[in-house]
Protein backbone atom coordinates (compact mmCIF):
# COMPACT_ATOMS: atom_id res chain seq x y z
CA UNK A 1 0.00 0.00 0.00
CA UNK A 2 2.97 2.48 1.20
CA UNK A 3 4.40 1.70 -2.62
CA UNK A 4 1.63 2.19 -4.29
CA UNK A 5 0.66 5.28 -2.61
CA UNK A 6 4.41 6.70 -3.07
CA UNK A 7 3.71 5.82 -6.95
CA UNK A 8 0.70 7.36 -7.12
CA UNK A 9 2.06 10.49 -5.10
CA UNK A 10 5.07 10.43 -7.78
CA UNK A 11 2.31 10.22 -10.82
CA UNK A 12 0.48 13.02 -10.11
CA UNK A 13 3.85 15.46 -9.57
CA UNK A 14 5.33 14.43 -12.71
CA UNK A 15 2.29 15.23 -14.52
CA UNK A 16 1.76 18.58 -12.79
CA UNK A 17 5.43 18.74 -13.60
CA UNK A 18 5.49 18.10 -17.29
CA UNK A 19 2.24 19.44 -18.51
CA UNK A 20 4.05 23.12 -19.17
CA UNK A 21 6.81 20.87 -21.30
CA UNK A 22 3.87 19.23 -23.72
CA UNK A 23 2.33 22.28 -24.22
CA UNK A 24 5.73 24.49 -25.07
CA UNK A 25 5.04 24.61 -28.79
CA UNK A 26 2.07 25.62 -28.35
CA UNK A 27 2.53 28.16 -26.10
CA UNK A 28 5.40 29.38 -27.62
CA UNK A 29 3.72 30.06 -31.15
CA UNK A 30 0.77 31.51 -29.06
CA UNK A 31 2.64 33.66 -27.16
CA UNK A 32 5.48 34.39 -29.15
CA UNK A 33 8.34 32.83 -26.81
CA UNK A 34 12.08 32.48 -27.96
CA UNK A 35 14.16 29.82 -27.18
CA UNK A 36 15.79 32.19 -24.56
CA UNK A 37 12.33 32.79 -22.93
CA UNK A 38 11.23 29.23 -22.57
CA UNK A 39 14.77 28.64 -20.89
CA UNK A 40 14.33 31.60 -18.53
CA UNK A 41 10.87 29.88 -17.91
CA UNK A 42 12.29 26.32 -16.73
CA UNK A 43 15.14 27.94 -14.97
CA UNK A 44 12.71 30.20 -12.72
CA UNK A 45 11.40 26.04 -11.89
CA UNK A 46 14.52 24.79 -11.52
CA UNK A 47 15.49 27.47 -8.79
CA UNK A 48 12.66 27.68 -6.91
CA UNK A 49 12.91 23.72 -7.12
CA UNK A 50 16.39 24.08 -5.89
CA UNK A 51 15.96 26.39 -2.92
CA UNK A 52 12.53 24.73 -2.00
CA UNK A 53 14.43 21.57 -1.28
CA UNK A 54 16.57 23.35 1.41
CA UNK A 55 12.93 24.32 3.21
CA UNK A 56 10.96 21.32 2.39
CA UNK A 57 13.94 19.15 3.34
CA UNK A 58 13.68 20.56 6.88
CA UNK A 59 10.29 20.45 7.26
CA UNK A 60 9.64 16.61 6.55
CA UNK A 61 12.11 15.92 9.27
CA UNK A 62 11.05 18.55 11.54
CA UNK A 63 7.13 17.73 11.18
CA UNK A 64 7.63 14.07 9.69
CA UNK A 65 6.75 12.99 5.95
CA UNK A 66 2.84 13.11 6.62
CA UNK A 67 2.69 16.59 7.24
CA UNK A 68 5.59 18.16 5.01
CA UNK A 69 4.34 15.90 2.07
CA UNK A 70 0.68 17.74 2.68
CA UNK A 71 1.85 20.95 2.51
CA UNK A 72 3.93 20.18 -0.75
CA UNK A 73 1.34 19.11 -2.35
CA UNK A 74 -0.71 21.63 -1.30
CA UNK A 75 1.86 24.45 -2.76
CA UNK A 76 2.25 22.90 -6.09
CA UNK A 77 -1.46 22.27 -6.87
CA UNK A 78 -1.80 25.98 -6.28
CA UNK A 79 1.09 26.62 -8.52
CA UNK A 80 -0.32 24.17 -10.93
CA UNK A 81 -3.39 25.20 -10.81
CA UNK A 82 -2.05 29.65 -11.60
CA UNK A 83 -0.44 28.28 -15.00
CA UNK A 84 -3.99 28.66 -16.54
CA UNK A 85 -4.28 32.42 -15.15
CA UNK A 86 -0.62 32.83 -16.56
CA UNK A 87 -0.20 35.32 -19.75
CA UNK A 88 3.16 36.80 -19.77
CA UNK A 89 6.97 35.20 -19.13
CA UNK A 90 7.35 36.90 -15.91
CA UNK A 91 3.64 35.58 -14.80
CA UNK A 92 5.00 31.69 -16.40
CA UNK A 93 7.77 32.08 -14.11
CA UNK A 94 5.82 33.03 -11.44
CA UNK A 95 3.49 30.22 -11.49
CA UNK A 96 6.13 27.92 -12.13
CA UNK A 97 8.48 29.19 -8.98
CA UNK A 98 5.51 28.28 -6.62
CA UNK A 99 4.89 24.60 -8.23
CA UNK A 100 8.72 24.29 -8.21
CA UNK A 101 9.20 25.52 -4.27
CA UNK A 102 5.82 22.65 -3.74
CA UNK A 103 7.12 19.99 -5.43
CA UNK A 104 10.73 19.93 -3.93
CA UNK A 105 8.84 18.46 -0.85
CA UNK A 106 8.53 15.14 -2.77
CA UNK A 107 11.63 13.04 -3.33
CA UNK A 108 12.31 14.10 0.82
CA UNK A 109 9.11 12.64 1.22
CA UNK A 110 8.86 9.19 -0.52
CA UNK A 111 12.77 8.58 0.45
CA UNK A 112 12.17 9.65 4.33
CA UNK A 113 8.72 7.54 3.70
CA UNK A 114 10.91 4.32 2.39
CA UNK A 115 13.14 4.46 4.93
CA UNK A 116 9.95 4.41 7.35
CA UNK A 117 9.21 1.30 5.76
CA UNK A 118 11.81 -0.84 4.22
CA UNK A 119 14.91 -2.54 5.60
CA UNK A 120 18.50 -1.92 4.07
CA UNK A 121 18.03 -4.76 1.84
CA UNK A 122 14.55 -4.14 0.26
CA UNK A 123 14.74 -0.30 0.43
CA UNK A 124 16.64 0.61 -3.34
CA UNK A 125 14.12 -1.84 -4.92
CA UNK A 126 10.79 -0.14 -2.75
CA UNK A 127 12.32 3.23 -4.04
CA UNK A 128 12.63 1.85 -7.86
CA UNK A 129 8.92 1.41 -8.28
CA UNK A 130 8.39 4.38 -6.78
CA UNK A 131 11.24 6.43 -9.11
CA UNK A 132 9.59 4.25 -11.94
CA UNK A 133 6.42 7.16 -11.21
CA UNK A 134 8.05 9.71 -13.05
CA UNK A 135 8.22 8.50 -16.05
CA UNK A 136 4.84 7.16 -15.82
CA UNK A 137 3.66 10.72 -14.94
CA UNK A 138 5.73 11.49 -17.98
CA UNK A 139 3.81 9.24 -20.35
CA UNK A 140 -0.07 9.96 -19.27
CA UNK A 141 0.92 13.81 -19.38
CA UNK A 142 -0.03 13.90 -22.81
CA UNK A 143 -3.44 11.70 -22.60
CA UNK A 144 -4.26 14.32 -19.77
CA UNK A 145 -3.85 16.46 -22.18
CA UNK A 146 -5.50 14.99 -25.00
CA UNK A 147 -8.68 13.92 -22.36
CA UNK A 148 -9.39 17.73 -21.55
CA UNK A 149 -8.34 19.75 -24.64
CA UNK A 150 -9.14 17.52 -27.17
CA UNK A 151 -12.40 15.33 -25.97
CA UNK A 152 -13.49 17.75 -22.93
CA UNK A 153 -13.12 20.81 -25.37
CA UNK A 154 -11.16 22.71 -23.12
CA UNK A 155 -8.64 25.42 -23.79
CA UNK A 156 -4.69 25.01 -22.23
CA UNK A 157 -6.18 27.49 -19.32
CA UNK A 158 -8.94 25.27 -18.28
CA UNK A 159 -6.42 22.80 -18.49
CA UNK A 160 -3.84 23.55 -16.10
CA UNK A 161 -7.27 24.78 -13.88
CA UNK A 162 -9.18 21.95 -13.86
CA UNK A 163 -6.09 19.33 -13.77
CA UNK A 164 -5.43 20.74 -10.48
CA UNK A 165 -7.92 18.35 -9.00
CA UNK A 166 -5.26 15.34 -9.16
CA UNK A 167 -3.15 17.53 -6.63
CA UNK A 168 -6.51 17.56 -4.06
CA UNK A 169 -7.24 13.91 -4.50
CA UNK A 170 -3.73 13.47 -3.76
CA UNK A 171 -3.78 15.42 -0.64
CA UNK A 172 -6.93 13.62 1.15
CA UNK A 173 -5.60 10.25 0.25
CA UNK A 174 -1.94 10.79 1.67
CA UNK A 175 -4.13 12.38 4.95
CA UNK A 176 -6.16 9.44 4.56
CA UNK A 177 -3.62 6.17 3.98
CA UNK A 178 0.02 7.45 5.05
CA UNK A 179 1.41 6.72 8.99
CA UNK A 180 4.67 5.17 10.04
CA UNK A 181 4.94 1.43 10.72
CA UNK A 182 4.30 1.20 14.35
CA UNK A 183 1.26 4.06 13.97
CA UNK A 184 -0.64 2.43 11.22
CA UNK A 185 -2.01 -0.36 13.52
CA UNK A 186 -1.73 -2.61 9.94
CA UNK A 187 1.28 -4.79 10.16
CA UNK A 188 1.83 -7.88 12.19
CA UNK A 189 4.37 -7.64 15.16
CA UNK A 190 6.37 -10.16 12.38
CA UNK A 191 6.41 -7.47 9.80
CA UNK A 192 7.16 -4.69 11.92
CA UNK A 193 10.30 -6.95 13.40
CA UNK A 194 11.35 -7.14 9.36
CA UNK A 195 10.84 -3.29 8.41
CA UNK A 196 13.24 -2.17 11.96
CA UNK A 197 15.75 -5.89 11.49
CA UNK A 198 18.48 -3.18 10.59
CA UNK A 199 21.12 -2.47 13.42
CA UNK A 200 19.61 0.86 15.66
CA UNK A 201 20.93 4.16 14.77
CA UNK A 202 23.86 5.33 16.92
CA UNK A 203 22.53 8.99 16.37
CA UNK A 204 17.96 10.10 15.95
CA UNK A 205 18.93 13.28 14.42
CA UNK A 206 21.61 15.72 12.83
CA UNK A 207 21.31 18.95 12.46
CA UNK A 208 21.76 21.26 9.22
CA UNK A 209 25.09 23.00 11.17
CA UNK A 210 26.28 19.10 11.27
CA UNK A 211 24.40 17.72 7.85
CA UNK A 212 26.69 20.58 5.64
CA UNK A 213 30.28 19.35 7.47
CA UNK A 214 29.87 16.29 6.11
CA UNK A 215 31.69 14.55 3.74
CA UNK A 216 28.79 12.12 2.89
CA UNK A 217 26.11 14.54 2.33
CA UNK A 218 28.35 16.38 -0.03
CA UNK A 219 29.02 13.01 -1.67
CA UNK A 220 25.20 12.24 -2.31
CA UNK A 221 24.83 16.59 -3.69
CA UNK A 222 27.71 16.33 -5.91
CA UNK A 223 25.96 13.38 -7.87
CA UNK A 224 22.55 14.91 -8.00
CA UNK A 225 24.39 18.04 -9.11
CA UNK A 226 25.84 16.18 -11.84
CA UNK A 227 22.87 14.11 -13.04
CA UNK A 228 19.71 15.48 -12.14
CA UNK A 229 20.33 17.85 -14.99
CA UNK A 230 20.14 15.09 -17.91
CA UNK A 231 16.68 14.64 -16.45
CA UNK A 232 15.58 17.83 -16.47
CA UNK A 233 16.26 17.56 -20.11
CA UNK A 234 14.46 14.84 -21.03
CA UNK A 235 11.14 16.29 -19.46
CA UNK A 236 11.19 20.12 -20.66
CA UNK A 237 13.42 19.79 -24.22
CA UNK A 238 12.67 16.03 -25.16
CA UNK A 239 9.36 17.25 -26.89
CA UNK A 240 11.14 20.41 -28.53
CA UNK A 241 13.69 17.93 -29.65
CA UNK A 242 10.95 15.71 -31.35
CA UNK A 243 9.12 18.51 -33.34
CA UNK A 244 12.28 20.66 -34.32
CA UNK A 245 13.95 17.02 -35.77
CA UNK A 246 11.04 14.90 -36.70
CA UNK A 247 8.33 17.43 -37.10
CA UNK A 248 6.39 15.33 -34.51
CA UNK A 249 4.04 16.71 -31.33
CA UNK A 250 4.27 14.37 -28.42
CA UNK A 251 0.96 15.38 -27.14
CA UNK A 252 -0.17 13.48 -30.06
CA UNK A 253 1.95 11.26 -31.44
CA UNK A 254 2.31 9.00 -28.15
CA UNK A 255 3.83 6.30 -29.51
CA UNK A 256 7.63 7.00 -28.81
CA UNK A 257 7.13 8.70 -25.59
CA UNK A 258 5.60 5.39 -24.20
CA UNK A 259 8.28 3.59 -25.53
CA UNK A 260 10.70 5.90 -24.42
CA UNK A 261 9.69 6.52 -20.84
CA UNK A 262 8.51 2.54 -20.64
CA UNK A 263 12.04 1.86 -20.99
CA UNK A 264 12.98 4.23 -18.61
CA UNK A 265 10.65 2.50 -15.89
CA UNK A 266 12.42 -0.87 -16.56
CA UNK A 267 16.14 1.24 -15.47
CA UNK A 268 14.42 2.54 -12.13
CA UNK A 269 12.97 -0.87 -10.92
CA UNK A 270 15.96 -2.77 -12.80
CA UNK A 271 18.73 -0.68 -11.16
CA UNK A 272 16.61 -0.72 -7.69
CA UNK A 273 16.23 -4.66 -8.15
CA UNK A 274 20.26 -5.26 -9.07
CA UNK A 275 21.65 -2.99 -6.04
CA UNK A 276 19.17 -4.55 -3.55
CA UNK A 277 20.14 -8.16 -5.00
CA UNK A 278 23.67 -7.94 -4.85
CA UNK A 279 22.98 -6.74 -0.83
CA UNK A 280 20.65 -9.79 -0.26
CA UNK A 281 23.71 -11.97 -2.01
CA UNK A 282 26.46 -10.80 0.54
CA UNK A 283 28.30 -8.29 -0.80
CA UNK A 284 28.66 -4.81 1.00
CA UNK A 285 26.63 -1.82 0.49
CA UNK A 286 29.05 0.10 -0.96
CA UNK A 287 29.82 -2.33 -3.70
CA UNK A 288 26.44 -3.03 -4.66
CA UNK A 289 25.17 0.90 -5.18
CA UNK A 290 28.36 1.67 -6.44
CA UNK A 291 28.97 -1.14 -8.76
CA UNK A 292 24.68 -0.54 -10.08
CA UNK A 293 25.40 3.14 -10.62
CA UNK A 294 28.52 2.82 -13.20
CA UNK A 295 26.66 -0.13 -15.36
CA UNK A 296 23.48 2.85 -14.96
CA UNK A 297 26.07 5.68 -16.44
CA UNK A 298 26.85 3.05 -19.65
CA UNK A 299 23.41 3.04 -20.64
CA UNK A 300 23.53 6.45 -21.10
CA UNK A 301 26.18 6.39 -23.37
CA UNK A 302 23.73 5.45 -26.60
CA UNK A 303 22.75 9.60 -26.23
CA UNK A 304 26.59 9.99 -28.24
CA UNK A 305 24.33 8.78 -31.57
CA UNK A 306 21.20 10.36 -31.50
CA UNK A 307 21.51 13.59 -33.64
CA UNK A 308 22.29 12.99 -36.81
CA UNK A 309 20.29 9.84 -37.08
CA UNK A 310 16.89 10.04 -39.72
CA UNK A 311 15.45 7.29 -38.12
CA UNK A 312 13.43 8.22 -35.82
CA UNK A 313 12.44 5.06 -33.74
CA UNK A 314 16.03 4.56 -33.56
CA UNK A 315 16.40 7.74 -31.87
CA UNK A 316 13.72 6.48 -30.21
CA UNK A 317 15.35 3.42 -28.71
CA UNK A 318 18.65 4.87 -27.86
CA UNK A 319 17.42 7.69 -25.81
CA UNK A 320 14.83 5.60 -24.21
CA UNK A 321 18.16 3.51 -23.08
CA UNK A 322 19.40 6.37 -22.13
CA UNK A 323 16.39 7.40 -19.89
CA UNK A 324 16.48 3.27 -18.06
CA UNK A 325 20.38 4.45 -17.69
CA UNK A 326 19.08 7.26 -16.03
CA UNK A 327 16.51 6.19 -13.61
CA UNK A 328 18.64 3.17 -12.92
CA UNK A 329 21.25 5.27 -11.60
CA UNK A 330 18.83 7.51 -9.60
CA UNK A 331 16.70 4.87 -7.73
CA UNK A 332 20.29 3.80 -6.46
CA UNK A 333 21.43 7.13 -5.27
CA UNK A 334 18.38 7.83 -3.50
CA UNK A 335 19.01 4.76 -1.81
CA UNK A 336 22.37 6.00 -0.75
CA UNK A 337 21.02 8.94 2.03
CA UNK A 338 19.37 6.24 4.46
CA UNK A 339 22.73 4.16 3.90
CA UNK A 340 24.40 6.56 6.10
CA UNK A 341 22.04 8.65 8.11
CA UNK A 342 19.49 8.63 10.28
CA UNK A 343 15.93 8.79 9.32
CA UNK A 344 15.35 12.46 10.80
CA UNK A 345 18.02 13.27 8.89
CA UNK A 346 17.09 11.73 5.65
CA UNK A 347 14.82 14.45 4.60
CA UNK A 348 17.61 17.24 5.34
CA UNK A 349 20.18 15.04 3.37
CA UNK A 350 17.68 14.42 0.33
CA UNK A 351 16.81 18.67 0.57
CA UNK A 352 20.80 19.30 -0.10
CA UNK A 353 20.89 16.84 -2.82
CA UNK A 354 17.77 18.69 -4.12
CA UNK A 355 18.85 21.98 -4.05
CA UNK A 356 22.54 20.52 -5.67
CA UNK A 357 20.57 19.52 -8.59
CA UNK A 358 18.05 21.89 -8.99
CA UNK A 359 21.17 24.12 -9.40
CA UNK A 360 22.38 22.01 -11.68
CA UNK A 361 19.04 21.71 -13.22
CA UNK A 362 18.93 25.65 -13.48
CA UNK A 363 22.39 25.65 -15.29
CA UNK A 364 21.33 23.04 -17.84
CA UNK A 365 17.88 24.64 -18.48
CA UNK A 366 19.68 28.18 -19.03
CA UNK A 367 22.88 27.23 -21.19
CA UNK A 368 21.03 24.84 -23.39
CA UNK A 369 18.70 27.45 -24.47
CA UNK A 370 21.65 29.81 -25.48
CA UNK A 371 23.41 26.69 -27.01
CA UNK A 372 20.35 25.84 -29.08
CA UNK A 373 19.90 29.42 -29.91
CA UNK A 374 23.65 29.80 -30.94
CA UNK A 375 23.61 26.67 -33.17
CA UNK A 376 20.34 26.38 -34.95
CA UNK A 377 18.66 24.16 -32.66
CA UNK A 378 21.80 21.69 -32.95
CA UNK A 379 21.91 18.80 -29.56
CA UNK A 380 25.50 17.12 -30.24
CA UNK A 381 27.20 18.99 -27.64
CA UNK A 382 24.22 18.81 -24.78
CA UNK A 383 23.66 15.25 -25.39
CA UNK A 384 27.79 14.48 -25.09
CA UNK A 385 27.44 16.20 -21.97
CA UNK A 386 25.18 14.04 -20.86
CA UNK A 387 27.41 10.88 -21.29
CA UNK A 388 29.88 12.11 -19.08
CA UNK A 389 28.21 13.45 -15.76
CA UNK A 390 27.56 10.03 -14.41
CA UNK A 391 30.72 8.35 -14.58
CA UNK A 392 31.86 12.01 -12.70
CA UNK A 393 29.12 11.31 -10.52
CA UNK A 394 30.60 8.10 -9.84
CA UNK A 395 33.83 8.94 -9.00
CA UNK A 396 32.69 12.04 -6.58
CA UNK A 397 30.68 9.94 -4.76
CA UNK A 398 34.23 7.44 -4.17
CA UNK A 399 36.18 9.96 -3.49
CA UNK A 400 34.11 11.47 -0.80
CA UNK A 401 32.47 8.15 0.78
CA UNK A 402 34.88 5.56 0.07
CA UNK A 403 32.82 3.01 1.80
CA UNK A 404 29.09 4.49 2.42
CA UNK A 405 29.67 3.91 5.86
CA UNK A 406 27.14 5.06 8.22
CA UNK A 407 27.95 8.64 9.73
CA UNK A 408 29.19 9.96 13.51
CA UNK A 409 28.76 12.64 14.94
CA UNK A 410 30.00 12.54 18.76
CA UNK A 411 27.93 15.70 19.85
CA UNK A 412 24.37 14.38 19.32
CA UNK A 413 24.06 11.32 20.66
CA UNK A 414 20.70 9.40 20.44
CA UNK A 415 18.12 9.86 23.45
CA UNK A 416 17.63 6.87 25.79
Amino acid sequence: MIVALLFAATTVNYIDRTMLGLLAPTLGTELGWSENDYGNIVTAFQAAYAMGFLLMGWLIDRFGPKVGYAIAISIWTVGHVAHGFASSVISFMMARVILGVGEAGHFPSAVRASSEWFPQKERAYAIGWVNSATTIGVILTAPTIALFMVWMGFDWRETFIYTGAFGVVLLLLWLWLYSNPRESGKVSKAELAWIEHDPPEKIARIGWSKIVTKREAWAFATAKFLTDPVWFLMLFWLPKYFSSTYDVDLKIVLLPMIIMYLLSDVGSILGGWVSSKLIQKGHSVNFARKVTMIGAGCCVLPLLFVTGLENMWLAVVLIGIALAGHQAFSSTILSIPPDMFPKRAVGSVIGLGGFAGGVGGMIMAKSTGLVLDATNGNYTIIFAACTIVYFLAVLAVHLLSPRLAPVTVESEPKPS
